[in-house]
């Protein structure tokens, strides 16, 4: 049985989930592997595995992080002693709302929202599922309200009234969930790090997000055919297939420069993208195959849904780094390395546990779930997304290679979900499209260049704050970073472990801040290191 097959059947099958998560554990792997490492690094990290999923903001996943509702029937979560707070919305005193952030909040009082002005409320475990909300370039610029954050039901809300009675309409966006829905990655929080202060590197959607993290750029970009989600000179803004991918439509994109795999293949450094359905070989049990596989209707789609969206592909927007027929790898051996057989690093997530499972575990891995579990509101939802992201750490956790590996679990939008926390402007633009500070004015003019030294447009950033969690034996413990970082970060910190240099182009990784102060190097720790989670659930499994 296949991993991916397994993600099934734990989503599926309540009896014997928790049975079903361990049963890649004992002897998973035998001790004393070597792995594909590849060079020296800067840190004992030998491994870094970023998961990158979809569409959430910070607050709508940590707003009154570290205190939960708990209501009967719902997993139940107490917070550590010590666990420090965020930066969120407030808290629950004796189960209700405290703090003017939650009680009277800007977005309630402002009369633009008409009739679906709300305070943000708490989304119950039994409403996972909702619409996906709106999340363009300019539309979350508008939300802002030059650093108001008063304007988000007017502009980015979305109503899915006709699927979901309990919803409020556009006021929707307002809507956040807590430890007793999302509650591995608040358990997570609890014995590892998380930062309050991570942003998109700009505003918009799954395109530029996933952009910026490989490559901190969405410039230079050549679409097939003259499209508004293309501005200026060249840049990205909203989302395009990647050209030449087979399972790309419409109109599709080709981005110039270069990206985080170019700078580890130049310096021998092992690295993979494992995508959800990239391996157009196989056949679900629906029957469907190739670019159509899609995985059962689920509570969150209401229908089934593709496992692979090619605007989420990471490394297919790059000559360099693309697999546009999906070949497959030669050997499990091979995965990571230049001898694959023509996948050129870029495989499926099945690959990823074949590997893991053969002990060839490459130096830098980028996963992507199928979409019925990468958490984007309207065919996924954090149930579906917990019991993926719980599997994984679990496996990992469990094999020879855990006490060098970092992962980064990190998200490539915010979906227009509500946060109350204006973004530091970093880099300015004035198009049409941008609206921060009026038509055509986002920031003071002063946009980063790139080489040649011109300036780029339409990368107006930092963007909304998003969630960001570091699990690993060297994260600090129950810790809250404040460092200022945003995507580029991500790819700053594997640029600095392996010493490649940086990316050039006038990516974001120049200036993006690091992540090393959710590191503690000194502290290997103890069996607390290792957190197995029920995917079910989200609570610690019993010895």
């Amino acid at each position: 049985m296949r991993v991916t097959r397994k993600i099934r059947v734990l989503l599926r099958v309540a009896a014997g989930i928790v049975a079903m998560s361990l049963v890649a554990a004992p002897g998973f792997l035998a001790p004393g592997g070597a792995g594909g490492a590849g060079s020296d690094t800067g840190t004992p990290i030998e491994h870094v595995v970023v998961i990158f999923q979809e569409n959430v903001s910070f607050d709508h996943y940590f707003a009154t992080y570290p205190v939960a509702a708990n209501p009967p029937g719902e997993p139940f979560f107490v917070a550590r002693e010590g666990t420090p707070s965020v930066n969120g919305l407030g808290t629950l005193i004796n189960g209700q709302p405290s703090g003017v952030l939650l009680t009277l909040n800007p977005n309630a009082l402002n009369g633009a929202n008409g009739a679906d002005a709300i305070n943000p409320f708490r989304l119950d475990r039994s409403q996972a599922s909702t619409c996906d909300q709106g999340h363009n370039y300019g539309d979350e610029q508008l939300a802002f309200d030059q650093g108001l954050m008063d304007a988000f039901p007017a502009h980015t809300g979305k109503s899915c009234a006709s699927t979901y009675a309990w919803e409020k309409g556009k006021g929707l966006v307002m809507g956040y969930f807590d430890g007793n829905t999302v509650t591995a990655l608040w358990y997570y929080a609890q014995h590892f790090a998380m930062n309050d202060n991570f942003y998109g590197t700009t505003f918009g959607p799954s395109t530029p997000g996933l952009l910026n993290l490989v490559a901190g750029n969405t410039y230079p970009a050549t679409p097939s055919a003259p499209t508004p989600k293309v501005v200026g000179a060249g840049t990205i803004i909203g989302d395009l297939d990647p050209a030449g991918d087979v399972c790309s439509t419409g109109t599709t994109v080709r981005l110039g420069g270069r990206n985080i795999g170019d700078l580890l293949n130049e310096n021998g450094v092992t690295w993979g993208s494992f995508m959800g359905g990239f391996d157009l070989t196989l056949t679900n049990a629906d029957g469907s195959t190739g670019c159509n596989r899609q995985s059962p209707a689920t509570p969150a789609n209401a229908g089934p849904t593709k496992d692979y969206i090619p605007h989420h592909a990471f490394f297919q927007y790059h000559v360099s780094t693309a697999n546009p027929t999906h070949a497959r790898p030669n050997s499990v051996l091979n995965i990571g390395t230049s001898f694959d057989g023509g996948a050129n690093h870029q495989y499926d997530l099945d690959d990823f546990f074949d590997a893991l499972r053969a002990r060839n575990l490459p130096a830098v891995s980028f996963l992507k779930a199928p979409a019925y579990a990468d958490g984007h509101a309207g065919y996924s939802d954090p149930l579906l997304e917990q019991a993926f992201l719980v599997m994984t750490l679990n496996a990992l956790m469990q094999s020879e290679f855990w006490e060098q590996t970092a992962v980064i679990i990190a998200y490539d939008d915010s979906d227009g979900w509500y946060d109350h926390q204006m973004s530091p402007i970093v880099n300015s633009s004035a198009l049409a499209n941008d609206q921060l500070d009026g038509p055509g004015h986002c920031g003071d003019g002063m946009p980063i260049r790139d080489d040649a030294g011109q300036p780029i447009q339409g990368r107006c950033g930092y963007g909304p704050r998003l969630p960001l969690i570091v699990v690993s034996p060297f994260a600090k413990r129950n810790f809250v970073d404040h460092t200022l970082t945003d995507l580029s970060s991500i790819v700053r910190f594997i640029e600095d472990n392996w010493g490649t240099g940086r990316i050039g182009g006038g990516s974001f990784d120049a200036v993006a801040g690091p992540l090393m102060n959710m590191f503690d190097f000194s502290d290997r720790g103890s069996d607390e290191r290792q957190v197995f989670l029920d995917p079910a659930t989200g609570e610690p499994l019993r010895p």
